[in-house]
This record gives structure tokens, sequence and C-alpha cells, in this order.
């Protein structure tokens, strides 16, 4: 079933926090141009839609993960899934961008037409209804960074024999029952030290098994700073403040990092030692075989992940899995790990465009062949920006800027009366570099061939620097020589006959 097509200035593509973020800012910057969001949920919210798995919660504190012009007033700074939830609506809500939002719609392909300067963007209707066409002056995608149909989950020697549950958590069947259950989590990663203490809390038996150790970093749920300060200040003044000293933090820690790695390696590793009684062998289980942020850090609030190993509640075990069995894991130590419940917590498949089919003038986009501009836009494809946030900070941190520059470009293009924009590449010799280096995450590894990549200098590098790329999307210019602003050029039909011609 198609349905007439609509002809909007900005259509944003994704109603989670950096596509909710997004409309926000068009509604406070961009008042003159027209919007419509396109989600594939029936929901907003995105991850915290999506994510259903016991525990779930943000890894970073809301005082960054959430918006820079939305206070966040909860008491708790690591917040619960439900409550990031919430907190999305509440921005819809206020700025009036719900009923902008088609909701149950996958985009499917998007194409770029030179001549008309549009993208013809198809979303399909996932439940069966009539499908919706638009003719986008602009497209902004904000349809996050990993596949929301499946997680990723390599294939176990003899799991067919396994005879009870074997669950993905981006799957999480509503309603297991896991209490006094033997349950194996597979994996060490933010989503495995999450499930690990709540079902353990909850009554579950509970082994968390990993091939090798991450860093894990306990902090306070809540926030005495931000919470006082609440007290004494107006609540967006003292969000202000908090949000920049978290920022600061943030970046602090991960340049010492960078610049002592051991050192910081060693903190970390007995700030855990004390965590745990001496019975536990600490250098086994809780020392990495790689330096702090080549991988995301574990965040641990109120010391959950610890506590509920310290109690006995929980156990961790380094090994590698030989086979599944009937009744659980066989271990290549030889030992046997029993279960009622597997949770194969073995990360996300990364996508590109929200695996959205993109052309130019019919021709296929392959975005692992372009690099990206600014950390938003791309090489030779116009009035196209995307949304990717940081592996070292809270995502929203990107969003918020991504949008400035984002109506930032849509009033410099009104400026030059242009209906194109697009970064050209001069030199098309620059050494294609990774798209983020020095992060060793699975998924990032998976990927490289898909990920648009990184130049040898500005402004064709994505930096990972929020201070800089700050001032960059925000306050440096943006017609800075490299964007090219132009419009259609005008082509009659006599003159598309004789080209076809002289190709025939």
């Amino acid at each position: 079933m198609a349905q007439e097509e609509t002809t909007i200035d900005v259509l944003i593509v994704g109603a989670g926090l950096s596509g909710i973020g997004a409309a926000a800012h068009l509604t406070m910057q961009c008042p003159n141009k027209s919007f419509a969001i396109v989600e594939q949920r029936k929901d907003m919210g995105g991850t915290w839609d999506l994510f259903r798995y016991p525990g779930i919660r943000s890894d970073s504190d809301m005082h960054t993960l959430g918006y820079r012009f939305k206070p966040w007033l909860h008491e708790k700074t690591i917040a619960d899934g439900p409550a990031i939830h919430d907190y999305v609506h509440e921005t819809a809500a206020e700025f009036g961008i719900t009923p902008h939002i088609h909701f149950g719609h996958r985009v499917v392909s998007a194409n770029w037409s030179s001549a008309d300067a549009r993208w013809y963007v198809i979303a399909k209707s996932v439940d069966g209804g009539a499908d919706r066409h638009f003719a986008a002056r602009f497209l902004f995608m904000c349809a996050g960074y990993y596949d929301y149909d499946q997680g990723y989950r390599p294939d176990f020697p003899g799991e067919k024999n396994f005879k009870g549950q074997i669950i993905h958590p981006q799957h999480w069947p509503e309603g297991l029952d896991y209490v006094g259950k033997k349950v194996v989590v597979i994996g060490s990663g933010a989503t495995a030290v999450t499930i690990v203490p709540v079902m353990a809390e909850e009554g579950a038996d509970v082994t968390m098994l990993q091939r090798s150790p991450t860093y894990m970093v306990s902090r306070p749920a809540r926030d005495p700073f931000a919470n006082n300060l609440r007290k004494f200040l107006p609540e967006k003044i003292a969000y202000a403040i908090t949000r920049w000293k978290n920022i600061n933090q943030q970046r602090f820690t991960y340049w010492y990092a960078r610049r002592n790695p051991a050192k910081l390696g060693e903190k970390l590793v007995e700030m855990a030692r004390q965590e745990l009684p001496e019975a536990i062998d600490v250098d086994k289980h809780f020392v990495p075989k790689y330096g702090p942020w080549e991988q995301r850090l574990c965040l641990v609030p109120d010391s959950d992940m610890f506590k509920a190993i310290a109690s006995g509640k929980a156990k961790v075990v380094t090994d590698h899995i030989e086979q599944f069995t009937k009744t659980g894991i066989q271990l290549k130590s030889g030992d046997h790990l029993d279960a009622d419940i597997i949770v194969t917590a073995t990360g996300l498949n990364l996508v590109t465009m929200g695996k959205t089919a993109m052309s130019i003038d019919g021709q296929p986009i392959n975005f692992g062949e372009h690099f990206n501009y600014k950390g938003v836009m791309y090489n030779d494809i116009p009035n196209l920006a995307s949304v990717f946030g940081y592996i070292n900070a809270s995502w929203t941190l990107k969003t918020d800027i991504v949008a400035d520059y984002v109506c930032r470009l849509l009033w410099k293009m009104d400026d030059k009366n242009a209906t194109i924009a697009t970064p050209h590449l001069e030199d098309v010799n620059m050494p294609r570099l990774p798209f983020v280096s020095d992060f060793s995450s699975g998924y990032f590894a998976r990927s490289f061939d898909k990920l648009p990549k990184n130049g040898d200098r500005h402004p064709w590098r994505v930096l990972q620097d929020y201070k800089a790329e700050k001032k960059i999307l925000s306050e440096d210019p943006v017609d800075d020589g490299v964007m090219v602003f132009s419009n259609p050029i005008a082509v009659t039909r006599e003159e598309i006959a004789e080209t076809l011609l002289a190709a025939e």
C-alpha cells in the first residue's frame, strides 16, 4: 500500500535519544523548518524502549547523557531504563515533537536526486499498513549504531544439545522466571555487569563466564554534588554546573588513561581488590589484558557487582568454552558449569545508517569508502548528516553539538540561497584510517569495512574529543572552503534526450 508523498525540510530517522534531541534543537534553532521523524518501533526511546533485560540502566551519568537543554532532575544520576524512557517522552511532549513522529515505519531506502535536490525516502510499514514516502530537502540520520533486529552472538559448539533456554539480552523474553535457577551469563561487558547483580539479588544462582576480564569502576548511583546543588540554585543552573563538572571529569579520566595507562590500570584494579574478599583471585578475574579505555570502562553503580560476588550470590569464572552440553557448558579447563538458562551477553552488531539502502541518483552508497566530515557528514554526499556518539564519553554530548551544526548549516544554506550542501574531498589519495583508533571492542573490529573512514587531517577526522568538537561544530565557520553550496543545474528535456541518445 502506498501513500501520497510528503515534502519536508528535514526528515529525521529514529526517535531515540538522538532523534528526539535533534527535533528539539530544530524547534528551538530553526523554527522556520518543517520536520518529521520516522521510527520503526511503536514507541519512542530507541535503546531505552528496546532493551528489557533485568537492571537495564545507563552506563554514563545522566547529567552528561541527558540533553544540554533539559535538566535531569531525578535523584539517581545512574538511571534505570524506564526513567530514561520517561525523560525522552517528557522532552518530546515539552517541545511538541510527538505529533511529528511516524511510528511503526522502517526507512528502507533513501535516494538523492541531484536534479531535484531531494532525498526520496521510502518508509515501509512494519505491520502491513500503508507505506510512507517522503521528499526531504535534508536527511538527518539518528538511527543509532547497532542492529535492532539482531544482537551479536557467535555460534557455540554443541549449543543444540543444551536443554535449557539460551537468551540474548537484546531479545529478553517477557516474564522470564529465573528465581532459584542456575544462570550462566557469557560476557563481561556493560550488559553482563548489569544483569548479573540484579538476577543474583532476585534469587538466581548466577555465574558470569568471561574469556578475559574487563575494567570495572564503582560510582555512586546518586550524585551528592548534584542533589545538594539543586537545593540552593535554580534547576537549570545546577544542572549546567554539574554537567560541566562531569564532562571535565570524563575528559580528564580519558586523558589520564591514554598517558598513564599502567598507573590508571593499577588504580582501577586496586579499587576492585578493596571491594572484594581475599578469597577472590583478583589477578585472574579482574586484571584485563588491555589498557584502560582501549575498551569502555564498565560502570558499577554503588558497587552492586562487587557486592554480589562478595556475598556469594554471584560468581565469576574466567575460562574458554569447549562446548555446550545438555546441562550447561563444558570449559576448556575441564570444569563444567551447570545451567538452566544461558544468557549470551556477547555484544552488538554495528550497522551504518540503520541498514537503510542509500543511493545518489540510483547509485548505491558504500559508506565504508567515504570519509567522515567533522564527524557529522561524509565526503561528496549532499544534505546528509548523522549522529554517532563518543566511545569515551556520553553519547548525547555528540547529539547536541551535531544538531547545533545541522541547524547552522541550514541557516547558511538559506543565507546563500543554496539548496545543496556537500563536503567535497579534494585529495582522493588521503589515507583511509579506521573510524575509531586505539579501541579494541569487538563490535568495532567486526565492522571496519562497513564504517566510514577517518582521514589524516581536519576536517576529515572524528576527534573523540568533546571540547574540540564543540568548538568546531558550534562555533567555527560553516562556510569553511570545504563545504560546497550549490543548486541543481537546470537541464532541459532536449538536453536529457541528447544525453541518452549519445549514450546509445
